[in-house]
């Protein structure tokens, strides 16, 4: 349907993501997903009222309170103190777009029929999806085991009419958007709060949009490298695919075949150079930038499949005539993966500055600090500091996370993998490794400009072109921050 993402048990895959997020499509369950949701809703009601078994989180305490049993009376009672008690996350609030993604793959997640909900619950997320009525959660929180308990328990307030959203651009109370819309709470069922809780969608929406800047800064990096690599009067030689082939990794090829296709035409890599050897972070380009690639792709692998899979407990089989408790919640794949992203966008960021550092140095013809008249001018010294002091911050940022675990629980929940805050802090690294490749491109399109009348590529002129509309050539010294400013929102909005 035109306009409308339909939620089924299909493979969701980043580019339907991506294509979801851009043309702000609505949701709109499948049929077999309707089927599915109450197919499993049905089971469990008729578990419940038909057996006295003990089942974890239905009518039983949470964590280590497992033992203590509730009466049926109280079931509902216990999936509202359930959400009531989680929901205190702490620090900074989670940008609205990762909340969106928070909220589709949760309905993702639930579509697919093994948690137990009611279809209600799930129409009004995607009620809530299509109206962009974005709850506010925060980043603090989660240990990353028994799902993202804390950030999804403030996604799910606003069900109850408790908690804020982001609705127009706004803050407001959640009852007051409800009530204007003329929606009623949810009556929560038993299972259904563990349902919304238990899922390691928090963790899951940073690492898929990390995934998505990091395929754009992965695109831009070969590109301001190619830019520095003319700046700088660089050898094409070390790109030769001659070279790759004989070390067959697949990002180094890429990366190799990139940089030679934006560098076609150029007059300054034609032109015959002085020098044999060129710095590391320039001839090195394809091996960096090319680990970094075959890391993303890793990461990839690992979101794909866990978008595509059932991460609450107890997990239920209405055709088995199962219902089983485990660890589907824990995020320990996810956490190491986004360990390894924060490595390899740091490289990339590190890579970065060591070519701004190079651009600045007044080697290869090029002015000290680019500027005409240095001495009276300090030119861009002073971003290539900002940069080395952002390149530092991302390298402390790389302390893995997943290596971490503190006990919770009274002991039941012993090992957690601390997910969310590789997850937080691998958006981080993605934000300085803009920053950092932003101010490469001031320095790199200024030195370029030293080198005329010859130019670079047809290709990287016209990038060139269209960011000049944003941060023009600087002739004297000048208010930088601005420029750094125009210089980070040209990289996260042009087009590649």
């Amino acid at each position: 349907m035109k306009g409308f993402h339909l939620i089924s048990s299909e493979v969701l895959n980043f580019d339907e993501i991506k294509h979801i997020l851009q043309q702000n499509l609505k949701l709109k369950l499948s049929t077999e997903a309707v089927e599915r949701i109450q197919k499993c809703r049905n089971y469990l009601d008729h578990k419940i009222s038909h057996s006295k078994d003990s089942i974890y989180g239905v009518n039983t305490g949470f964590g280590s309170l497992y033992k203590k049993s509730i009466p049926n009376k109280d079931l509902h009672q216990l999936q509202i103190n359930l959400v009531k008690s989680h929901a205190c996350g702490a620090g900074e609030e989670v940008p609205p777009v990762i909340v969106k993604l928070m909220l589709l793959l949760k309905i993702q997640s639930l579509a697919y029929g093994y948690s137990g909900v009611q279809l209600q619950l799930v129409e009004r997320l995607i009620d809530m999806f299509n109206h962009e009525i974005l709850p506010v959660v925060y980043e603090q929180g989660s240990l990353g085991a028994s799902g993202d308990l804390v950030p999804l328990a403030h996604l799910s307030l606003p069900l109850l009419h408790l908690g804020e959203v982001n609705y127009h651009d706004e803050k407001k109370a959640a009852s007051e958007v409800n009530q204007s819309l003329n929606w009623e709470p949810i009556n929560l069922k038993a299972k259904e709060g563990l349902a919304l809780l238990n899922g390691t969608q928090f963790i899951s929406a940073y690492g898929i949009w990390c995934l998505i800047q990091s395929y754009r800064l992965d695109q831009l990096a070969d590109m301001i490298g190619a830019l520095s690599l003319d700046a700088f009067d660089c050898r094409i030689e070390p790109f030769h695919p001659l070279i790759h082939k004989i070390r067959p990794q697949k990002g180094q090829i890429k990366t190799a075949k990139s940089i030679m296709e934006l560098l076609e035409g150029s007059e300054i890599i034609n032109k015959g150079h002085k020098q044999v050897q060129d710095p590391y972070s320039f001839r090195c380009i394809p091996q960096v930038h090319g680990a970094t690639k075959d890391a993303i792709h890793y990461v990839y692998e690992i979101f794909h499949l866990e978008i595509n899979g059932v991460t609450d407990n107890p997990n239920i089989f209405p055709d088995e005539d199962q219902i089983i408790s485990g660890g589907n919640f824990h995020a320990q794949p996810l956490a190491m993966a986004l360990d390894f992203l924060c490595i390899a966008m740091a490289e990339m960021g590190n890579i970065s500055e060591r070519r701004t550092y190079q651009l600045l140095s007044g080697s290869r013809g090029l002015p000290e600090f680019l500027v005409a008249h240095p001495g009276l001018n300090s030119g861009l010294m002073i971003p290539q500091y900002v940069a080395a002091s952002i390149v530092s911050q991302s390298k402390q940022l790389c302390t893995p996370a997943s290596v971490d675990s503190i006990v919770s629980s009274n002991g039941q929940e012993d090992h957690v993998s601390m997910g969310a805050n590789a997850a937080t802090k691998a958006l981080r690294v993605i934000e300085n490794t803009f920053t950092i490749l932003a101010i490469e491109l001031i320095c790199a399109t200024q030195a370029l400009e030293f080198r005329k009348p010859l130019k670079t590529s047809p290709h990287l002129e016209n990038f060139i072109d269209n960011f000049r509309n944003c941060v023009s050539f600087i002739e004297e010294d000048r208010v930088l921050h601005q420029d750094i400013h125009d210089s980070v929102n040209f990289l996260k909005s042009c087009k590649i």
